[in-house]
């Protein structure tokens, strides 16, 4: 049957969905919308070629792991794995509220801006879709394997949404967060013994590099708009790149009681097992390559983020 969309097609028109090219993230997102002429339709579409492409079945995934050969660290890893994703939503919750916030606020001032912020907010709904996968992936496999349960009361607790900040603050922070999940993941996927569980892994922590790449494009448009500055990226970094920051998570000997939100990273429970999939240094070098490029600026240590920082305040 016939769908009509091409019926009426003009001569020479490519039939919808077709694309030359492979679906890929906007890295130059500013300049697309500014300089190439792409609409946010265009954007979007591109968006969704990307997202459809990656799409997997948590369901078959599941079906592909033999519980039997699971060890009492694997289990733990995906016990802690279902915590830590439960908390993912309010950040993308957060997101896209404030990402509407901020076109508005954008709208007659800078509309290049606000629709930077509009495609970050729409893409927001494909970060929450990814995200429910590796929660409801890891929670369900913690649950098969007889893990203690998240009671109702955990559940709404780490759904607290986290509080608003600068908008280029919150995407590097977000930036550093997937980082984070994606080196952690992959340290699993290396101690694992089962091919199904291995690939969980592997699986999750891919998608997690792809939601980086997004935010270090939508950082990017940002400073490269010129209505925001580098230093409050280079501010986060060293955040979490600092003595005792956020990037060294449960290993910390302080960590910060937040009141508003929970970040399962700094409560990792290893009780069972001595694996901390930490890796700092790797950590370090991927935050590095983010700032370079957001910002144009390199860097490749925790002490050129900061001397760079400091820098950037006196300019």
């Amino acid at each position: 049957m016939s769908t009509g969309l091409t019926d009426t097609a003009p001569s020479g028109a490519r039939r919808p969905g077709a694309s030359e090219k492979q679906p890929a993230i906007i890295t130059d997102l500013y300049d697309a919308l500014t300089v190439r002429g792409m609409s946010l339709v265009d954007v979007t579409w591109e968006q969704h070629r990307l997202h459809e492409s990656r799409r997997w079945s948590v369901v078959d995934m599941l079906a592909a792991v033999d519980l039997d050969r699971l060890t009492p660290r694997d289990r733990v890893l995906v016990w802690n794995a279902g915590r830590a994703e439960l908390t993912t939503k309010p950040g993308a919750d957060r997101l896209e509220r404030q990402a509407e916030a901020e076109c508005r606020r954008w709208g007659a001032k800078n509309p290049a801006v606000a629709a930077v912020m509009e495609a970050c907010g729409t893409w927001s709904r494909y970060w929450n879709e990814e995200e429910a996968h590796h929660e409801t992936v890891f929670i369900r496999l913690a649950e098969a394997t007889g893990m203690e349960p998240i009671s109702d009361e955990t559940f709404i607790q780490f759904r607290q949404v986290f509080p608003d900040d600068d908008m280029l603050r919150t995407l590097v922070l977000l930036a550093i967060s997937e980082i984070t999940a994606a080196v952690n993941y992959g340290q699993c996927q290396h101690v694992v013994e089962d091919g199904g569980l291995r690939r969980i892994f592997k699986q999750v922590a891919a998608d997690e590099i792809q939601h980086r790449n997004y935010f270090v494009s939508f950082a990017k448009a940002l400073v490269d708009s010129g209505e925001y500055h580098a230093k409050d990226a280079f501010a986060v970094a060293h955040l979490f790149l600092r003595e005792d920051g956020e990037l060294q998570g449960s290993a910390r000997e302080q960590r910060e009681s937040r009141g508003t939100h929970v970040n399962w990273w700094d409560h990792l429970d290893t009780s069972d097992s001595d694996f901390r999939p930490e890796a700092i240094e790797k950590k370090e070098q991927l935050i590095c390559g983010a700032l370079k490029k957001i910002t144009g600026i390199a860097v490749n240590s925790r002490e050129e983020v900061e001397d760079t920082w400091m820098d950037l305040l006196d300019s």
